[in-house]
């Protein structure tokens, strides 16, 4: 049962039809309250934090996980009962769970065995089944957001749930924990159902062994695991072992849905999706505590009904008509293909058409494809192709960038052999490679922008020279050389060798190179003084703003009317601004915040974000292996909170809103 705390001075003690009576947690988005309204009904009343009440975005996330929440069956989940987001303290009431986590309970009373282990991997395949029929993804499935119930796991938290697009898939950021993570979250590749199937069969292994799956005393050390250990699921019994293996297979293609696990859990044929009838037995199995529970024939569910559980505002169940990107059911037809080193089951039948991997394919009459009730898994394309077709490489290499991303030392898979004649002065394969044997790395940065990257004599200090740093200690660079470089010398140096890679605010839409990241999204924006009565774009109407030789003054030209006082350089805005010669200055959000951060007096992003500038780390063209590398060391420092950090360091002093999320990765070509 969760520990509720009493009430702390400035909580409310009422929200909307609901008594506070005490806290039941509280997390990065706000706090978590028990309730009680007049009918005696509990609830879990999640309160958005006060200082994200006026952030159009924090209150758009808190939308979406009311939204995500809502379109689920109340029966694996926990249901809302009440919510406000339009008003001062945005809320979202939901059912109380009286339970405690999965977490809880093995850390606490050891791994759970047998029936116990059997029911809670129904209730939680049956909970992810639902959700994946209201077309939502949870994207942090784990022990922590699994409650045992009197009447089963729940599975809660729909904070970061996103719901899919006619694709099936979602844009990737690196965000979830760390130790639940599917390869292709880590990866930057699209994230699906399939995602989710990969957590959860991290979660039923802690379960059964008590230990995290990908256990680690560091991110970069989970990471790797995640993408290069198997996980002993041998303490399991049939057919949960198998089940489990499948759903932990590295390749997004080669899991099985969620509405396969299921079925095959309860020992029914996979040939089509779970219907109502197989979700509800689902339900009975993990409620049902006191009698002993055994596989019921295959069929003995499947055929007595085909109902979905998707409300039906989302459409008619997708088995009962086939739409989206599904191929038209066929009468059975089944083949066998070798595809590389990989062996499949290829299976056209009722529910659609099938690629299993070949040992974890189900006994012959219960081949199972992919049920039409999920979104489609995304083709596979170019980068993904590549990564399958040269996957010891690639998993190699985004090994090594979160291995080595708060390390700083290079394991021995990554360091270059060489033959004891090879000449060791002749051109390297890639950055990556020159890092490996000669352990130095040489970085073109700017030179000139306070906060973000200044040179002080032979020093340079700044937000981009401490990311850089760890970037190049990420690759397992000894000895890094900062450069200052122009604008014009940036794609000359890096295609003549005399530079490694360029950190400079530099933009992908800038030059033809190969670019990692971006490690930071900026956007064309506003600065002006805090309390000047300036709050808004609309604000500056009839007001004098710099205009350095910048494109966004004619970004706020197009936005407003405003004075322009030319200048040659943002050095002299900073002087009109502090003068009061003109109220504001145009420019990239983060340049603008290094410039301010240094003033005595306080400054601010005005928040218009009126255009994106995705900053990147450019390397030669034709170095994917870097950029691979570069790209897996970006998405570490985000989950692992460094670059909160280093933003925090550089520009504290300034109200600025910087950019968090984790930005999706440029391809590597």
């Amino acid at each position: 049962m969760p520990q509720i705390s009493p009430l702390m001075a400035g909580d409310p003690t009422q929200l909307g039809s609901f008594r506070l009576s005490g806290r039941v947690g509280e997390g990065g988005q706000g706090i978590v309250y028990l309730g009680v309204n007049e009918a005696g009904e509990r609830a879990a009343i999640k309160l958005l934090h006060v200082k994200f009440s006026g952030d159009t975005i924090a209150r758009s996330r808190f939308a979406r996980e009311l939204k995500a929440a809502k379109r689920v069956a109340s029966f694996c989940t926990a249901r809302v009962m009440e919510a406000d987001l339009d008003g001062d303290t945005p809320y979202i009431a939901s059912e109380y769970i009286d339970g405690r986590s999965l977490r809880e309970i093995v850390e606490t009373d050891g791994p759970l065995r047998g029936t116990a282990l059997d029911r809670l991997a129904i209730g939680t395949a049956t909970a992810l089944t639902a959700i994946h029929h209201a077309h939502i993804v949870h994207r942090d499935f784990k022990p922590d957001n699994v409650l045992i119930a009197a009447d089963g796991p729940r599975v809660v938290d729909f904070g970061i749930a996103r719901i899919i697009d006619s694709t099936g898939t979602i844009t990737s950021r690196a965000i979830g924990t760390p130790a639940y993570m599917a390869p292709e979250q880590i990866a930057g590749d699209d994230i699906g159902p399939y995602t989710d199937v990969f957590s959860w069969g991290a979660t039923i292994a802690f379960a059964a062994t008590g230990k995290v799956a990908f256990e680690g005393k560091s991110i970069a050390t989970v990471l790797n695991r995640i993408l290069n250990h198997e996980v002993d699921v041998s303490a399991m019994e049939e057919p949960l072992r198998s089940v489990v293996r499948a759903a932990l297979a590295k390749a997004a293609a080669e899991r099985p849905s969620a509405d396969q696990i299921l079925l095959r859990l309860l020992g029914q044929s996979t040939a089509v999706g779970a219907s109502t009838a197989v979700l509800t037995r689902g339900a009975e199995v993990a409620s049902d505590d006191t009698t002993p529970f055994t596989r019921v024939s295959a069929g003995s569910i499947t055929d007595k009904g085909t109902g979905s559980l998707v409300p039906s505002q989302h459409g008619p169940p997708a088995h009962e008509g086939s739409t989206g990107s599904h191929e038209h059911r066929t009468s059975g037809v089944h083949e066998h293909r070798t595809t590389g080193s990989h062996e499949h089951q290829v299976t056209t039948g009722q529910g659609g058409v099938s690629v299993m991997p070949a040992e974890t394919a189900p006994p012959e009459g219960e081949r199972a494809p992919y049920p039409v009730a999920e979104p489609a898994r995304p083709a596979r394309r170019g980068r993904v192709k590549l990564w399958v077709a040269f996957g010891a490489v690639l998993v190699l290499v985004a090994t090594t960038a979160m291995a080595l991303a708060m390390n700083g030392w290079p394991p021995a898979f990554l360091e270059r052999q060489t033959d004891p004649g090879e000449d060791p002065t002749r051109p390297f394969a890639s950055v990556a490679d020159k890092v490996a044997q000669t352990g130095k790395i040489v970085i073109g940065v700017r030179g000139d922008l306070p906060g973000v990257a200044l040179r002080n004599g032979d020093d340079f200090q700044g937000f981009e020279i401490e990311l850089a740093q760890r970037i190049a200690a990420g690759l397992g660079a000894k000895e890094t050389k900062f450069v200052a470089v122009s604008r014009e010398q940036r794609v000359t140096g890096l295609a003549e060798g005399r530079l490694d890679l360029v950190i400079a605010t530099f933009g992908t839409d800038k030059s033809p190179l190969q670019f990692a990241g971006p490690y930071y999204v900026a956007h064309r924006d506003v600065l002006v003084r805090s309390g000047g009565g300036i709050d808004s774009i609309e604000d500056l109407e009839d007001k004098n703003i710099c205009a350095p030789n910048s494109p966004s003054v004619g970004a706020v030209q197009d936005r407003v009317k405003v004075r322009p006082v030319i200048a040659g350089h943002l050095a002299q805005c900073m002087d009109m601004l502090r003068s009061g010669k003109v109220d504001a200055i145009p420019g990239e959000d983060l340049i603008l915040a290094g410039f301010a951060d240094r003033e005595p007096q306080r400054y601010k992003i005005l928040g218009a974000k009126l255009s994106n500038e995705r900053y990147a780390v450019a390397i030669k063209e034709g170095d994917a292996r870097t950029c691979q590398a570069v790209n897996g060391i970006v998405a570490s420092l985000y989950s692992d909170g460094t670059l909160k950090q280093l933003l925090a360091k550089y520009f504290g002093k300034v109200e600025f809103d910087p950019e968090l999320e984790p930005p999706a990765m440029e391809p590597c070509r």
